[in-house]
């Protein structure tokens, strides 16, 4: 007796979503683009919301930047949500394993007191600087235009809040999990005169009405700085005077911030290249910050590093604003 198994094809009635296919054409579509394109809804608002009644609840007009299609802002790591969880789930396996084999190894004990003081004051207050970070991103999640850009700025915020967790955990393997660390990273925030040009930058970074301006300020100008001067100087620094094993507490945010830049990036540069009306408002709007950021970490950069620290920031900046279009 012989069993022949025979097999059938069954062809699909389509291929992918009609709103895709209007886009793409008539294939199949990617996670992302299933997941990101033409998600948000347009028109036929059913109420203006009470506290904001000059604007829909989704409205392009809360940014002075305009575009065709809001959707040109792809985010080059095709994010969504499960290739997002799965990538930092792999970042933080990293971290994690990282922080336990210092832990583990004890290398706190070959930091000098001076260097466990000035990591304690001035890079664990940084968590502060994150929790603002967080607060930005998703204001341009909630006010945004066009899921592109909404689901972007929503994972950016969620990375603060990580990022703020583990600048305190570094500070608990500091003083060991007594919690002392916190409360004088805390006091050194709210009273230390080197930081409170950053205290008030980050406190009104959050009347800034323009999300598309807040975007500008928080995730290009305030970031660039702010990872050159910690995570390439200060690391650099601690590295030069036997701290170098610090850096594996700070890997994360190194990791984070060359993919956090690929976004950020494409952002301000299909902005830019939109219209030379675009082009216009971003520089002025980097020109604005830098100068206020500048004014505000100037003090900070002097304490931490040197005089020169924060002019070798601001060049990897321009750096970045020129490869933008800028």
């Amino acid at each position: 007796m012989s069993v022949e198994i025979k097999t059938a094809t069954a062809e699909p009635v389509r291929n992918t979503f009609a709103h895709l296919e209007r886009r793409f054409g008539d294939k199949q579509a990617s996670r992302y683009q299933e997941a990101t394109y033409d998600i948000q809804p347009e028109g036929n608002e059913h109420y203006k919301p009470y506290w904001d009644k000059d604007h829909e609840l989704v409205d392009a007009r809360r940014t002075a930047i305009v575009m065709q299609d809001w959707y040109d802002f792809k985010d080059p790591r095709q994010f969504y949500y499960g290739s997002y969880v799965q990538q930092r789930a792999k970042m933080q396996e990293t971290a994690e394993s990282n922080y336990a084999f210092y832990e583990k190894r004890g290398l706190a004990r070959y930091l000098t007191d001076a260097q466990k003081q000035q990591v304690i004051k001035f890079l664990v207050p940084l968590r502060h600087v994150e929790h603002t970070g967080n607060l930005n991103n998703m204001f341009g999640a909630a006010y945004g235009f066009g899921t592109a850009i909404t689901q972007a700025f929503l994972y950016n915020g969620m990375d603060r809040l990580g990022i703020a967790q583990y600048l305190s955990r570094i500070g608990l393997i500091l003083d060991g999990n007594t919690g002392a660390s916190l409360q004088t990273a805390k006091t050194a925030w709210m009273e230390a005169p080197h930081w409170q040009g950053v205290r008030a930058l980050c406190e009104n970074s959050l009347l800034v009405k323009d999300w598309f301006e807040l975007f500008v300020l928080q995730n290009i100008v305030l970031d660039s700085l702010i990872n050159d001067l910690y995570y390439q100087q200060f690391d650099q620094q601690l590295a030069d005077n036997g701290g170098q094993d610090v850096g594996m507490l700070t890997e994360f945010m190194r990791d984070w911030y060359k993919d956090s830049a690929r976004w950020s990036d494409a952002v301000l540069k299909t902005a830019a290249k939109e219209s030379e009306e675009n082009k216009a408002l971003l520089q002025q709007w980097a020109e604005q910050w830098q100068g206020r950021v500048v004014e505000a970490l100037t003090p900070l950069a002097a304490a931490l590093l040197d005089d020169s620290a924060l002019a070798n920031a601001q060049s990897a900046l321009q750096k970045r604003l020129q490869k933008a279009g800028l």
